[in-house]
C-alpha cells in the first residue's frame, strides 16, 4: 500500500476492515453503558490504578474516568462528554444512538450498500427529526406550562436516574428552591449555587442553606458561635502584624527605641481592630442595640486582634476563601470593603442567624436567613466519600436539567415516549423518500427504538413486547410512555415525567454527525516509530 511505501512501520486497515473496526468498537461501548439507562440501571465500579474506588451509573463519569484506548471508542466518548458539558445531561443515550445507528448500519453495508447512499439517507432523517421536534415541542408549550410542579418533575426525572426514589424527591425540592433564589431576568448562573459536602450522618441530611456554608470557624475560644439577628461585615484587610514587604533593616541604639518601634508597629494593627469595634458599637445601638456583629475577613487576623474582638462581643472569621467572599455579598448583601476609612452602614450584609457546627477536628460557620439572596448552598450529607460523590454528581445534573427547562421554557415527555413518536414518524416519512437513501431512514428510525428498548430490558421486562405496546398506544393517538415499574404504557405527561428539549435536540445532531463520519472512513493509518540504527 502506499503508506506502507512512505513508512514501513505503519499499520493499515482499510475498507470493510475499517468500517468493521468502528461498528466493533461502538458495540463495545454501547454494550458497557447499555445497563446504566434508567432509574433502574445498573451501576459500574471503577478501580483507579492506586486502589481507589468509584461506584457511579453517570455515563459523563465512566467515560471521563475510564481509560479509553482504542480509537473509535475514544471519539464516540468525547461526543459524548461534549453533550454533557453543553447540556448536563444525554451522555449514555448518545452512546447508544450512536451505537445502534452503526449496528442498523451493519446490516445494510452486508448486502453491499454504498455507506455515501446510507449516509444521504441518515442526514434526510435528522433533517425530518429536527422538524418534527420543533413542531413538538409548540404542542408541548399548549399542553404544559412550565411553574413550580413542572420544575419539580423535571428535576426528579433527571435525579432518578442516579439516585434511589425517596432520596430523589427531596433533592428536587433542594434544587428547584437553589434555582429560585438564583434567578435573575434572562439569566441563570449555577455557579451562584455552592455545593458544600459534610462526611456526617445519612444523605437524607442533605439540605438546602438560604445562606452560605463556610468550611472553618473562628480561632478563639472565647468567642461566640451561635449568634441571631446580625449584621455582616465583609472585609478584606489585614488584621495582624505583617511584615514589610521589600527588604528593610532599623538599627536601633536602646531597648527602649525597639519597645517604641514594636508599640508603634502594633498599634498600626490596634487601630484597624479599634475602628470596627467602634463601628460596631455605632451600628448596634438605639434600635438595633440588640443585634449581633460579625466580622468575616479574606486575610488574616491574629491572637491579638480576636482577643480584643473577643471581649467586644463580635464573632469574626479570618482567611475566608475568594469564592465565599464573593457569595457572602450575593448572599447577604452589603459590599466587601478593602479599608476601614468611612464605614457606613450601607456596607453591611444581613443574616437572621449565624452558627458554628464541629465535627471531629472540621468547623463549619453556617451564615442562614438572609434576605433577597442572589447565592445560596446545597449542603450535601453522607456516611462516606462514595454516597458524597453520588449525591454531587446527581445535583449538579438536577441543576442543570431545571436550568434547561427555564432557559427552553418548554419539556419533552420522558419514558420513552419522544423516541416512540419520532420513530413512527420517520417510518412514514421512508415511504416518501425516492430511491435506496429510505433504507437511511428506516436505519436511523429502528436506531430510535434502542432507548425504549433499553429501559424495558434495564426494568427486567422482555424488549419486543414492551415496544408493541406502545407502539400500539401510540397508534391510536396518545403519548406512550413506559412504566418501569409494572411494563404498563402509561401517559408520562400525566406521571410527571419530563425531559429537556435542548438535550433532544443535541443529542440527534450529535449522535447523527458522528455515526455518519465513522460510516465515512475506509481507512484507518496507524503510524509506527522509525526506529534508530545504534551506531556501529
Amino acid at each position: 500500500m502506499s503508506i506502507q511505501l512512505i513508512n514501513n512501520n505503519s499499520e493499515v486497515a482499510s475498507k470493510s476492515q475499517a468500517l468493521a473496526i468502528n461498528i466493533s468498537a461502538s458495540q463495545s461501548l454501547l454494550g458497557i453503558l447499555k445497563s446504566n439507562l434508567g432509574p433502574r440501571g445498573t451501576l459500574k465500579m471503577l478501580v483507579g490504578g492506586a486502589g481507589d474506588i468509584r461506584l457511579t451509573k453517570d455515563g459523563n463519569v465512566l467515560l471521563h474516568d475510564m481509560q479509553i484506548q482504542h480509537p473509535t471508542a475514544a471519539l464516540i466518548a468525547r461526543t459524548a462528554t461534549a453533550q454533557d458539558d453543553m447540556t448536563g445531561d444525554g451522555t449514555t443515550t448518545i452512546v447508544l444512538l450512536i451505537g445502534e445507528m452503526l449496528t442498523q448500519a451493519q446490516r445494510f453495508l452486508g448486502e453491499g450498500l454504498h455507506p455515501s447512499v446510507l449516509i444521504e439517507g441518515l442526514y434526510l432523517a435528522k433533517a425530518e427529526a429536527r422538524n418534527f421536534l420543533v413542531t413538538y415541542k409548540e404542542q408541548m408549550k399548549k399542553n404544559v406550562k412550565i411553574d413550580r410542579e413542572v420544575l419539580n418533575n423535571v428535576a426528579k426525572t433527571a435525579l432518578r436516574t442516579k439516585l434511589r426514589g425517596e432520596l430523589a424527591d427531596q433533592i428536587a425540592d433542594i434544587v428547584v428552591d437553589s434555582i429560585n433564589v438564583i434567578k435573575k431576568e434572562n439569566e441563570i448562573d449555577l455557579f451562584m449555587v455552592e455545593i458544600m459536602h459534610m462526611e456526617h450522618k445519612t444523605d437524607s441530611e442533605t439540605r438546602f442553606v438560604n445562606g452560605l456554608v463556610l468550611d472553618h470557624g473562628s480561632r478563639h475560644p472565647d468567642m461566640k458561635t451561635n449568634v441571631k439577628d446580625c449584621f455582616i461585615l465583609t472585609c478584606n484587610v489585614s488584621l495582624e502584624y505583617e511584615k514589610s514587604e521589600v527588604a528593610s533593616t532599623f538599627s536601633v541604639d536602646s531597648a527602649e527605641k525597639r519597645q517604641k518601634l514594636v508599640r508603634q508597629e502594633r498599634k498600626v494593627t490596634d487601630d484597624r481592630v479599634q475602628k470596627i469595634i467602634d463601628f460596631k458599637k455605632q451600628v448596634c445601638s438605639g434600635d438595633d442595640k440588640d443585634k449581633n456583629f460579625v466580622v468575616i475577613n479574606q486575610k488574616g487576623i491574629d491572637p491579638i486582634s480576636l482577643d480584643l474582638l473577643a471581649k467586644a462581643g463580635i464573632l469574626a472569621l479570618r482567611r475566608a476563601k475568594r469564592r465565599n467572599m464573593e457569595r457572602l455579598t450575593l448572599a447577604c448583601g452589603g459590599v466587601a470593603v478593602n479599608a476601614l476609612e468611612d464605614l457606613t452602614k450601607d456596607v453591611l450584609g444581613y443574616a437572621e442567624h449565624v452558627y458554628e457546627v464541629t465535627l471531629g477536628e472540621e468547623k463549619y460557620t453556617f451564615v442562614e436567613g438572609v434576605k433577597n439572596p442572589l447565592s445560596c448552598t446545597i449542603l450535601i450529607k453522607g456516611p462516606n466519600k462514595h454516597t458524597i460523590a453520588q449525591v454531587k454528581d446527581a445535583v449538579r445534573d438536577g441543576l442543570r436539567a431545571v436550568k434547561n427547562t427555564i432557559e427552553d421554557d418548554v419539556v419533552v415527555p420522558g419514558a420513552g415516549a419522544f423516541e416512540i413518536a419520532l420513530h413512527d414518524h420517520l417510518i412514514k416519512y421512508a415511504n416518501t423518500v425516492e430511491g435506496r437513501a429510505k433504507l437511511g431512514v428506516r436505519c436511523f428510525a429502528e436506531a430510535l427504538l434502542v432507548i425504549p428498548k433499553t429501559l424495558a430490558q434495564n426494568s427486567g421486562f422482555d424488549a419486543q413486547d414492551s415496544i408493541i405496546a406502545l407502539q400500539e398506544v401510540h397508534q391510536a393517538g396518545q403519548i406512550a410512555g413506559l412504566d418501569i415499574y409494572t411494563g404498563d404504557v402509561i401517559d408520562p405527561v400525566q406521571e410527571g415525567i419530563f425531559d429537556n428539549y435542548k438535550v433532544k435536540e443535541q443529542t440527534l445532531e450529535a449522535a447523527t454527525f458522528t455515526a455518519t463520519q465513522l460510516l465515512y472512513v475506509d481507512e484507518i493509518l496507524r503510524a509506527g516509530k522509525v526506529q534508530k540504527q545504534l551506531p556501529q
